[in-house]
């Protein structure tokens, strides 16, 4: 069965949906190649957005051969001099205009990268050919020296009607019934990764010819896991509430940990004073809602917490920062950690002195505790006793000496 990614791969620009501008710079870079100082084009975006497919459309259009590689299997200099060092130099097999195609660029930030990069970057320079490579995310610092050398072009994540648009197409052609709502419902799912819908479109439907609502259960079991750092891209990068309304929806953190995530990285990426009062706005009737939640257990508002932290923090900005933000985890948890370390060491001290005194736990923290940490710290002797006589562990001695 061959697969419906490769059977309805665009031939030519006009059939790519949803990336008119990246197209139009890409096409612009590879024409005036030869008037422009950057001889290399770095284009990102999410997995299965079209990044590949859209090289090889374009090479279509222009009648430019594709010489492609995959950066995962070259890594360290040697690799990298002798497999893409002759293909920048030679002319194409049918004397055809080229461009060398660098799949998966990222694969060159691993462990076994060895000068990788910066040989990489500098036979961009020695190169005449058009050089296209593709990234997931081109700010890794591995890839500083590349990134200085090429033109960015980000292919955005896909709308979902232009994804529904596609699969529409396919099932036209491979005469499948669908419900229109369980098409767009599927579009939907895979959060602008067309690559996948496509993928899921062909697992449910190979057999039936037909595509219902029901259907769609069968995915549900094999959910992607998001991790943080791509769900908060969906609600920061983009102003689509359709997108960012499912960004936490795979996330693995609770409710209260996507709180913290939000409110750490919210500064470093709205800069515009009424943009963050806005998201933090909606972040604050979040809480509200949340504490409900905790409160009473109206689980009902658990919808509204959802919308506002989401498509409430998406919208809050006029228009989408540009600018590359590295995404941290908050450190919050970490103090709350240790704070709560440090207060369960406080109260396990005061409940052993509680059982040998005849006293309350509350009496030994107010009365006896302040008067111990100062003998630890003066009388080591002293202090030897009273922590045999009181079974204290190494670490409640230690935390008694600080």
């Amino acid at each position: 069965m061959i697969p419906w990614t490769r059977k309805y791969q665009p031939k030519n620009a006009s059939e790519i949906r949803g990336h008119d501008k990246a197209l139009l710079e890409l096409k612009n870079f590879i024409l005036n190649f030869k008037n422009q100082k950057k001889k290399a084009t770095l284009i990102y975006g999410s997995s299965g957005v079209g990044k590949t497919c859209s090289a090889y459309a374009i090479a279509n259009d222009l009648n430019y051969e594709v010489f492609e590689l995959n950066a995962s299997d070259f890594r360290n200099k040697n690799s990298i001099e002798t497999t893409v060092g002759p293909a920048i130099m030679q002319r194409s097999l049918f004397s055809n205009n080229k461009i060398i195609l660098i799949d998966e660029i990222d694969g060159l930030s691993g462990r076994n990268d060895r000068g990788g990069a910066s040989a990489l970057a500098k036979l961009i320079d020695r190169s005449i050919f058009p050089i296209i490579m593709t990234a997931t995310n081109p700010y890794d610092k591995k890839l500083n020296s590349i990134r200085k050398k090429s033109e960015l072009i980000h292919f955005h994540t896909l709308n979902y009607l232009s994804v529904f648009s596609v699969l529409k197409k396919i099932c036209t052609k491979e005469k499948i019934k669908f419900d229109e709502d369980a098409l767009k419902s599927l579009a939907r799912h895979n959060a602008g990764d067309l690559r996948s819908a496509i993928n899921d479109l062909q697992t449910l439907t190979h057999e039936n010819k037909e595509l219902k609502e029901d259907d769609l259960n069968e995915l549900s079991d094999r959910n992607r896991t998001e991790n943080m750092l791509s769900a908060l891209m969906k609600v920061f990068k983009t102003t689509d509430i359709n997108i960012a309304i499912r960004a936490f929806e795979n996330v693995e953190e609770d409710i209260g940990k996507q709180f913290l995530w939000i409110d750490q990285n919210l500064p470093e990426e709205y800069q515009k004073p009424e943009d963050l009062a806005r998201a933090y706005d909606c972040l604050s009737r979040a809480d509200v809602f949340n504490g409900r939640i905790r409160r009473w257990q109206h689980w009902r508002f658990l919808v509204y917490v959802n919308a506002l932290i989401s498509a409430g923090v998406a919208v809050a900005k006029d228009e989408k920062y540009k600018s590359f933000t590295s995404y941290k985890p908050t450190t919050r948890i970490l103090k709350l950690w240790r704070a709560n370390m440090k207060y369960q060491k406080r109260k396990s001290i005061a409940s052993k002195i509680a059982d040998k005194t005849h006293t309350s736990s509350k009496r030994a923290l107010q009365d006896t505790l302040p008067y111990l940490t100062v003998i630890f710290k003066k009388n080591k002797k002293i202090a030897g006793q009273i922590a045999q006589e009181f079974e204290l562990d190494k670490d409640e001695v230690e935390w008694l000496r600080k």
